[in-house]
């Protein structure tokens, strides 16, 4: 599977996606922000990114398009991201979910209380509004 960072200029494909799947996309060009496609044989397959800096860092927006899923794409973007994240020095990702918790936590994640997010995390978009207080927190230490 190819990886590639999409640009600020380069996200209509990923709002779309994002958009079809119900996920955020008010703050998709917001600073702080790294989004990438994924394509396989030249066809893209899905999108996802991370925010933030520093050791602490938000797994954003995963989806893998529609006819796709059910066949690994998503472990397989979620594993190239937490790989990416490690070279940048992550040490955890965390994440908010409102349908998917079942599947990060069969690749390691844990469901943790709100109030165990570390600053940096909760002072976030993601974390303050645009996800719903029903939205499942987790994180993983990747170090």
């Amino acid at each position: 599977m190819h990886m590639r960072i999409l640009s600020n200029n380069d996200q209509g494909p990923l709002r779309d996606a994002l958009t079809q799947a119900g996920l955020p996309v008010d703050d998709l060009t917001y600073p702080g922000r790294q989004f990438f496609s994924f394509s396989h044989q030249d066809v893209v397959v899905a999108f996802g990114g991370i925010e933030g800096e520093g050791a602490y860092r938000l797994l954003r927006s995963l989806v893998v398009l529609e006819g796709l899923r059910g066949k690994g794409t998503g472990a397989s973007v979620l594993a190239a991201i937490e790989a990416f994240a490690k070279r940048e020095g992550v040490e955890q990702l965390h994440l908010l979910t409102d349908s998917a918790a079942a599947f990060f936590t069969g690749q390691g994640y844990q469901a943790q209380s709100r109030a165990l997010a570390p600053a940096s995390i909760s002072a976030t978009a993601q974390f303050k509004t645009l996800c719903p207080a029903s939205a499942t927190y987790l994180s993983k230490r990747l170090v």
